[in-house]
C-alpha cells in the first residue's frame, strides 16, 4: 500500500507556520467561542511539535531556528482564554 505524506498548506509569516505547527502536533487549541488559542501543557505535544519544526522546516530557515519559532509562539499564548469568564 502507497502511503503519501499529507503536506501542511502553504503560511505567509514563520510565527503562521509555527502556530500549525503547535496545532498539528496537539501542543495548542483554539477557544470555540472567542478564537484564542491556548496552549494545552502536554509536554508529549511540545516535543512532537519540536520534532515536526526540526525535521519539516519552511524554505530558508535552518532546523533551529524553526524551533525557536515554536518556542516564541509558546512563550505569547496562555493556557487560558482571555474573554472566558473564569471557573469557580
Amino acid at each position: 500500500m502507497l502511503m503519501t505524506k499529507e503536506r501542511r498548506t502553504a503560511t505567509r509569516t514563520v510565527r503562521g507556520w509555527a502556530i500549525a505547527v503547535l496545532q498539528e502536533a496537539g501542543a495548542i487549541w483554539e477557544c470555540e467561542y472567542h478564537g484564542w488559542m491556548q496552549d494545552r501543557a502536554d509536554p508529549h505535544a511540545r516535543e512532537r511539535a519540536f520534532e515536526i519544526a526540526r525535521q519539516d522546516a519552511p524554505p530558508g530557515l535552518s532546523p533551529e531556528a524553526a524551533a525557536g519559532a515554536v518556542t516564541k509562539v509558546l512563550d505569547s499564548i496562555g493556557d487560558t482564554c482571555p474573554e472566558c469568564p473564569p471557573e469557580v
